[in-house]
Formats: structure tokens, C-alpha cells, sequence
């Protein structure tokens, strides 16, 4: 397991804003030599608290105009119910997350979509048709001033 430290936090923070920064200039800004610097890195990466890279994407460009929230409330409350609902999930493309949660629902999911038209596709013939669910609340996402997924 890697050592954390504020060098450590000051590292995954830079790497979190741009995972292609140079070693040369991660080390830079994080006040190390360039091989300290890669050395940790690669710590980080080999004991896992980095587990990969991803480009963050543009929505807009890629045609997707509709974002949801969607809590799920499945009929039954057992492990078989909820592996069925997870792999019925798994299939759809429109599902870009999935979380079972505390509360008085069991999912929650965050849905992309082209349109408003598409959603309700998505909505009534792949959610509306997995057998376990018993209910269904959409919140739709109207603005993201914060957002800092990757």
C-alpha cells in the first residue's frame, strides 16, 4: 500500500485535473525531482489507489442531450433479485452508473441519452420491462456547475 502523504495527495490531485501531464511537469508542480516523482506514481499505480486513466468526455459532442437521475425500488428484497436487476442493468448502454444505495429505494442510476425521446424508450421498454422493479423516480439533470468526474 502507498504511503500517503500531502506529496501523495498533491500527486492524485494533479493527476485527477490531467491524467496526461508529463512526469516533468507533475514532478514540477508537486515539488519533487522527476524520478521521485515517477517513482511515487508508480507506487500509487502498482498498490492501487490509481486504478486506471480516462479522457473526460464532451456530452454535447457525442449527441447526448439528456441526463437523469433514476432511484429504483425493486419488489423483492433478496440477493437473486438484485443480481438479476444488476445484470439486466449491465446490458443497457444508456446506464453510465449504477449504485445500490441505503434508504427507501435500492438503485440509483445515472442514464445519457440523445434526447427526451430516446429516454422515454429507455425508460418504458428496457427499465419498464425488467421484472424485479417496482418502482421508478426520474430526476432530470437541468444544469452541472460541478461535475468532476472523469
Amino acid at each position: 500500500m502507498a504511503k500517503m502523504d500531502h506529496i501523495n495527495d498533491k500527486i492524485l490531485r494533479e493527476l485527477s485535473r490531467d491524467g496526461r501531464i508529463s512526469n516533468l511537469e507533475l514532478a514540477d508542480r508537486v515539488g519533487l525531482s522527476p524520478s521521485a516523482c515517477l517513482r511515487r506514481v508508480q507506487d500509487l499505480e502498482r498498490s492501487g489507489v490509481i486504478a486506471g486513466y480516462r479522457a473526460v468526455l464532451d456530452r454535447s459532442k457525442r449527441g447526448i442531450g439528456f441526463v437523469a437521475y433514476i432511484t429504483v425500488g425493486l419488489n423483492q428484497h433478496t440477493k437473486e433479485a438484485q443480481e438479476s436487476f444488476e445484470r439486466a442493468i449491465a446490458r443497457a448502454p444508456e446506464v453510465v452508473e449504477c449504485h445500490n444505495i441505503t434508504g427507501s429505494v435500492e438503485y440509483l442510476l445515472r442514464v445519457e441519452a440523445t434526447d427526451l425521446v430516446a429516454y422515454k424508450a429507455f425508460h418504458t421498454d428496457v427499465l419498464g420491462t425488467v421484472p424485479q422493479v417496482n418502482s421508478i423516480t426520474s430526476y432530470v439533470v437541468m444544469g452541472s456547475p460541478k461535475d468532476e468526474r472523469a
